[in-house]
């Protein structure tokens, strides 16, 4: 007995030894909230005068000084540190401090990062007090026109850079003060152009969901000469994309010869920014030609508080917005930019949210369109929800093995090297926020799916902690968003519907593995009966986003979204446009 006590007080003095030891090495910072610092109001506007602050506090630590810290973190190898921690109802003047206990990336925790000299800034996203329709009070950042970036969000406050030592004379750094005493200014208005105009609509629907005024918007690429044929009526194609108030890939006039050329890490290309230059003004030449078919383009703007795009379907807890984009604002713009306004004279393709976009529109309103152009979509089918069987794997982050788990790649390159696993990427949006709030891509996923969680958020799918799968929530999800899984069980409704109106495209070595779903669509719809005449390709050895060009990479293909189907869509336009239908005052 003695010697059992004494081999349980070592052991006890070990512990309280190591205890020390991550005390004396933890870092710390005290963030100062400015004295006259304001919340947000109804809007996302900046409220008239101070008072209680919500948000989530950013802690970056950089190691490259050739940018500010809140423009370096990403899921990228390269990405700086962040540390995240929600505030509520901090007061103005107060402070906040930061450490072990802030949620991490890309280390554990913030004892964790290496000895050195760091360039450090702290940015506060803000958030608003959202009152639901449904009684739920939600705090969430509203977007303020920047498509749900918190690093350039009007409002935002943040810190200037400046530069510390972390273990300078083997000492950690403690209670180092930052003082938030910038605001990120507003973004101001992109004027129209002769080809380039925009609308701006409030929605009744979303208003009544959000208990606020709600607003969606369209960016319209229009034809030449639409404003000299008053009386031609045009089809309208639905370029679906990420949040994207502009045409980039449309130039009026010829590169820039003074532009300093930069490098794509991307397509590992240099000049990059002047072959994107080069190929807009083609697209404006190509556009203008007297032969080249007249139709609309539109983008539609539906940044939300938990992402820079809808997913244009109803969500529980987005809201109805594909009602509203279908019913609302694609019937103004309609009207306003005289389209044909039927059916069979309008078309949708975008690529990876807005591949997936482009599905669920044409499966959720198949008699809206007339085809859909699906490039590298996100998952449409959750068996593959990129590597995860969420209906049948236990967890998201690692393979189980007799003695051993073997951690999964969210993201890879062609070659099949893990650029990212599903723990990182998960990792990064909960140091972003929690709750769903990271504005990140598995939380917009989790938002659209997902029913309403007990706390009023959105229901998790995923631990991000452990990686852990709620299969009751999957089961959800198959039912109401798991697209394959629609078509399965409406088929005999759809298929007249839908019939040679599908064509996914996709590379086989899909940088977020969403060839596999495409695998699994494709074994349905070659099956369907009565037969879905739908066409899928696979672009060999291509990464995100092959789009179904044989001839071109994927650094040339995606700037041609608007001209590549065209062909295809004026075959299905003579095919199918009903008997009467104006095939005419639009091809003068």
């Amino acid at each position: 007995m003695p010697r059992l006590h004494v081999r349980l007080s070592a052991a006890l003095l070990i512990a309280l030894c190591s205890n020390i030891a991550l005390t004396l090495h933890a870092q710390s910072f005290r963030v100062h909230i400015p004295q006259d610092a304001r919340p947000l109001a109804s809007g996302g506007e900046r409220a008239a005068q101070p008072g209680p602050i919500d948000g989530r506090l950013l802690l970056l630590l950089s190691n490259d000084p050739s940018a500010e810290p809140r423009m370096q973190i990403s899921l990228g190898a390269n990405t700086q540190n962040i540390f995240g921690l929600t505030i509520d109802g901090a007061k103005p003047g107060s402070v906040v401090t930061v450490d072990n206990s802030a949620a991490s990336y890309p280390r554990p925790h913030l004892s964790d990062v290496s000895p050195g000299a760091y360039t450090v800034q702290a940015v506060l996203n803000l958030y608003e007090t959202f009152h639901m329709a449904d009684g739920r009070v939600l705090k969430l950042a509203p977007d303020r026109g920047e498509g749900q970036h918190w690093n350039i969000a009007p409002g935002n406050l943040y810190s200037k850079p400046f530069q510390i030592t972390i273990g300078a004379n083997g000492k950690p750094v403690h209670d180092i003060d930052i003082a938030l005493t910038e605001v990120i200014p507003p973004i101001a208005p992109i004027p129209d152009s002769e080809f380039v105009r925009r609308l701006r609509i409030q929605s009744p629907l979303l208003t009544k969901f959000w208990g606020r005024p709600v607003y969606l918007a369209a960016t319209v690429l229009i034809p030449s000469g639409f404003d000299q044929h008053p009386d031609a009526r045009f089809p309208l194609m639905l370029f679906e994309d990420h949040f994207d108030d502009g045409f980039d890939e449309f130039r009026t006039t010829p590169p820039d010869p003074d532009l300093k050329p930069d490098y794509s890490e991307r397509f590992h290309l240099a000049g990059y920014n002047r072959i994107q230059q080069q190929e807009a003004y083609k697209f404006y030449q190509t556009w203008i030609s007297k032969d080249f078919p007249r139709f609309l383009v539109l983008k539609i703007q539906t940044a939300n508080p938990f992402y820079d795009d809808s997913y244009a379907v109803d969500s529980a807890n987005l809201g109805p917005y594909g009602e509203a984009i279908e019913t609302e604002l694609i019937p103004a713009v309609e009207t306003k930019f005289r389209a044909i306004g039927q059916g069979w004279a309008r078309f949708l393709y975008g690529g990876s949210t807005g591949g997936w976009e482009a599905m669920a529109a044409q499966v959720f309103y198949p008699d809206h369109y007339n085809g859909a152009f699906i490039a590298c979509p996100d998952p449409v089918d959750f068996r593959a929800y990129t590597n995860i069987d969420i209906y049948k794997d236990a967890n998201a982050y690692f393979i189980p093995g007799a003695n051993k788990q073997i951690e999964q790649p969210s993201m890879r390159d062609y070659l099949g090297h893990t650029l990212i696993t599903q723990r990182g990427a998960n990792q990064y949006e909960a140091a972003l926020g929690d709750h769903g709030r990271s504005g990140e891509q598995y939380d917009i996923w989790q938002a659209v799916f997902s029913p309403i969680g007990p706390d009023g958020y959105p229901a998790s799918i995923i631990d991000k902690q452990t990686g852990v799968i709620d299969h009751t929530v999957a089961q959800s999800w198959h039912d109401h968003y798991d697209l394959t899984a629609k078509l399965q069980r409406e088929w005999p409704q759809l298929q007249p519907k839908l019939d040679g109106k599908l064509h996914v495209y996709v590379g086989s070595d899909d940088n977020y593995m969403l060839n596999n779903a495409v695998y699994l669509l494709q074994d349905f719809l070659e099956t369907a009966n009565p037969p879905a005449h739908a066409e899928v390709a696979y672009g060999p050895r291509a990464e995100h986003c092959w789009n179904g060009d044989p001839k071109l990479p994927n650094a040339y293909s995606r700037l041609h979204y608007e001209t590549m189907y065209v062909p295809k869509i004026m075959q299905r336009i003579e095919q199918t446009a009903p008997q009467g239908a104006d095939l005419t005052s639009w091809r003068y």
